[in-house]
């Protein structure tokens, strides 16, 4: 009760401010808290690890293969059995499901999945599962920060500034990248880089910053130690040879993982069970690995290794032991519904494909140690980009991650090579794939950027493809659709073909008066009818609704209501 009073006090306080204003105090408090959420899971993530998995390793071999198969299972099977009870939709990175939210959804994220991401993704990431932290501090900073406006008095349909505010906030947090988190959320969440948002983005973006270097320090991700000269000719040379390399990386951990995954989705196994059983695979190749070199990059997040590689003290053959492992066990790992992120496992496939192409350009010429970090560095941004296909923020997340500008130019030479072999191998970045893989079109949510664009688009961008179609009139088979559905209009088939619509208040009279129920007549279109013609379409219709027929036969294929049309023209307009 007292907490009731107060927010409504609250409310009505940011009531009175002017709209600027109080625009701007709901985003800072979004960047706060979507910074400080993420700063926590990262010491969360870091006090397991270190706790765990790091302090077996001066213990005795056997004792480390044991104690690390019992942490690596059993935080894997407490994080699929979260997943598996409370929030399936928690698995995986989390940003596609923060662009169907913020797009579908209006930027609505329930509770559930705060908790359950942070949870999950400690355990996961932090017990050794073979993933990243920045997708789950996408998502549940995000998850936070909508909860947070609809806290402030915002309602559902209006808080897509402060899930894009919690995303850059989030992943600002977790890399210590303000530009490049920007520019993320601005690229792949919102898909544009000139929105509306993009000031409420960047000061959120900046805030996460500040929290994650005031709690853990201003230092880079990665420091390094032997770089700072200028990349000579031979880099630049090289640029091309190692972005490609480490893109056909990245090229393969997506296939494979999407297979993987496409293939599980059948299953009818607990999710809990295909989470352990990624968490055991993990275990087989990272132990395997760290019996014969000691190294423990397969495990986690794998900077310990990275950072190894980028000071140019990791031998060749370490490196490539670590890349095959850790490619096949990140891929298994997310295949198989594991509750962690795609950037840090990407970064370090492109980390390690440039230190073994620093060693093969090495036989033919000598490398300075600056160049062989350099080329380590561009295989880091190649192998990123060329899966979440951001180049802008591939090449500022690696700038911001390390603070050597001279890297930049290859850097920019590095993305152009990635995108363009990418694009030739998958259709999709990752995120997109995933959604494509789950029947989730994002393209028929993101509007069109002007009126006439929006006028011509097909209705098949805004339509609803699995409609209840009514085929039995009887009294209980009238019983059965109203108790079983809660919809208000229902298309009619009949001797299989449309006869109209049935309403549910007809529906409910005809059963009340024991006689057959009247039938409104159907306005129909076919899915590639421009919206525009539907929009008249639907004023003449008395039911409201236009049903999209389609083949010869013109069966029912799906409907379209004024609800569907209003709800794409607010997403238009926002």
């Amino acid at each position: 009760m007292l907490n009731e009073i107060m927010r409504d006090a609250l409310v009505r306080m940011l009531e009175r401010l002017p709209t600027q204003s109080r625009t701007i105090i709901k985003t800072a408090v979004y960047g706060l808290a979507g910074g400080g959420i993420a700063t926590a899971f990262h010491v969360g993530i870091g006090l397991l690890f270190n706790h765990t998995i790091r302090a077996m390793e001066s213990a005795r071999l056997a004792w480390f293969l044991a104690g690390s198969f019992f942490v690596v299972a059993g935080t894997s099977a407490i994080s699929g059995w979260l997943l598996n009870s409370y929030c399936p939709e928690a698995a995986g990175s989390g940003i596609p499901q923060v662009k169907i939210a913020f797009w579908k959804e209006m930027g609505f994220i329930r509770w559930r999945v705060v908790w359950v991401k942070f949870i999950g993704g400690i355990l996961s990431v932090g017990g050794g599962a073979s993933l990243g932290r920045e997708g789950p501090s996408v998502q549940f900073a995000a998850g936070l920060t909508s909860n947070l406006a609809g806290a402030l008095g915002e309602p559902k349909q209006n808080r897509r500034l402060a899930t894009a505010a919690g995303s850059a906030a989030g992943l600002a947090a977790a890399f210590n990248t303000p530009i490049a988190a920007a520019t993320f959320a601005l690229e792949e969440i919102i898909g544009d880089l000139n929105s509306r948002l993009l000031g409420g983005v960047l000061l959120a973006s900046v805030l996460g910053a500040l929290v994650v270097q005031g709690f853990l320090g201003p230092q880079p991700s990665f420091t390094l130690n032997r770089a700072g000269a200028p990349p000579s000719l031979w880099v630049y040379g090289a640029t091309p040879f190692v972005a490609a390399l480490s893109t056909l990386a990245g090229v393969l951990f997506q296939k494979w993982s999407l297979r993987t995954r496409r293939y599980f989705l059948r299953s009818r196994l607990p999710q809990w069970v295909l989470v352990t059983a990624g968490g055991i695979t993990v275990w087989v190749l990272g132990a395997g690995v760290f019996a014969a070199t000691r190294h423990d990059g397969v495990f986690g997040l794998g900077y310990g290794d990275l950072s190894i590689a980028l000071d140019a003290h990791l031998a060749w053959k370490v490196a490539l032991l670590l890349l095959l492992a850790k490619l096949a066990a990140t891929s298994i790992c997310y295949g198989l519904g594991g509750c962690g992120g795609i950037f840090a496992p990407t970064l370090f496939f492109g980390g390690m494909c440039g230190t073994c192409a620093a060693a093969a350009i090495g036989w033919a010429h000598p490398l300075s140690t600056p160049d062989q970090v350099t080329i380590a560095v561009v295989g880091m941004s190649a192998c990123l980009g060329a899966v979440v296909r951001a180049p802008v923020t591939s090449i500022l997340i690696v700038f911001e991650m390390t603070h050597e500008f001279s890297m930049v130019p290859v850097l920019i030479i590095g993305a152009l090579v990635s995108q363009a072999i990418s694009r030739r191998f998958n259709r999709y970045n990752f995120y997109d794939a995933l959604l494509a893989q789950d029947d989730l079109n994002v393209e028929r949510l993101v509007p069109p950027r002007d009126l006439r664009t929006w006028q011509e688009t097909p209705v098949s961008r805004i339509a609803n493809f699995r409609p209840i179609i009514v085929q039995e009139l009887s009294a209980p088979g009238l019983q059965r659709l109203l108790g079983a559905h809660p919809q208000e209009r229902f298309p009619v088939r009949q001797d299989g073909r449309l006869t109209g619509i049935l309403t549910r208040l007809e529906a409910q009279a005809a059963l009340r008066e024991g006689r057959a129920p009247a039938i409104e007549p159907a306005f129909t279109c076919r899915r590639d009818t421009p919206i525009r013609a539907v929009q008249a379409k639907l004023i003449e219709s008395p039911s409201q609704i236009v049903v999209i027929i389609g083949g010869e036969q013109e069966h029912v294929i799906g409907l379209v209501t004024l609800h569907d049309l209003l709800r794409a023209e607010m997403n238009f307009t926002q």
